[in-house]
């Protein structure tokens, strides 16, 4: 018998669709982003999946996202568990910046390793007030040293690996149907783990806004494949 989770990267974000970097920056997301968490519901629904279990970041896109697909499945009762550990990896002195207009600063090379490899980290950013999450109030239980002000994706997966192992996967091991709302890159990470993907073949895994993403284990919950629904 296969057991099977389901991942998803939120809608188009209005950074998106400025092709910004955004990271842990809130922002909101487009209507066709809305749109996208509509039709992932309703693909969900067509399918016949339904959810014991949902887990998201504590970023408003992730969470919009959510509310819509539950509501597709007439599922908006359902308990919605936030974490921090699932938000997008931070993208440092970028966040806010265009992709293209960097590319002037740094260089073509250095830009497509920051956004595609598994080791680079971006340019920290600056600790203040107006920029440093660890002044908002969603990350108050945190210390300040676990707030990043950069991160690679292999830096992304140490934070999200623990709340997998402790967490979502007991559950998944005791028959819940999960669904995962999250982000292109903390779902990057998250699947290399899962897949085995070796850092080579990484910069090639891509996660695009919208689309559920199955994911096949054994009965022993070792993973086998996934696909895009």
């Amino acid at each position: 018998m296969k057991n099977k989770i389901v991942f998803l990267r939120h809608g188009e974000s209005k950074w998106n669709l400025k092709n910004k970097f955004t990271g842990w920056y809130d922002v909101n997301l487009t209507n066709k982003g809305k749109k996208e968490a509509l039709l992932a519901g309703s693909s969900l629904r067509k399918n016949n999946f339904f959810f014991d279990k949902v887990y998201t970041s504590v970023l408003k896109r992730a969470i919009h996202t959510v509310w819509k697909v539950l509501d597709q499945l007439n599922q908006p009762w359902l308990e919605v568990k936030k974490t921090w550990r699932l938000n997008e990896r931070h993208y440092g002195d970028l966040q806010g910046l265009n992709k293209e207009s960097v590319i002037d600063t740094y260089g073509k090379k250095k830009i497509v390793a920051w956004r595609r490899s598994y080791h680079s980290v971006p340019p920290k950013m600056i600790i203040s007030k107006h920029k440093f999450s660890g002044y908002d109030k969603r990350y108050d239980k945190l210390k300040k040293s676990q707030v990043p002000t950069n991160e690679s994706i292999e830096l992304t997966l140490k934070r999200v690996l623990p709340y997998w192992n402790k967490i979502i996967l007991p559950k998944f091991k005791k028959n819940k149907k999960i669904l995962v709302v999250a982000h292109g890159n903390s779902l990057r990470a998250l699947i290399k783990f899962l897949a085995n993907i070796n850092d080579k073949k990484f910069p090639d895994l891509n996660i695009p806004t919208g689309i559920p993403i199955i994911y096949e284990f054994d009965e022993s919950f070792n993973p086998i494949k996934y696909y895009f629904l």
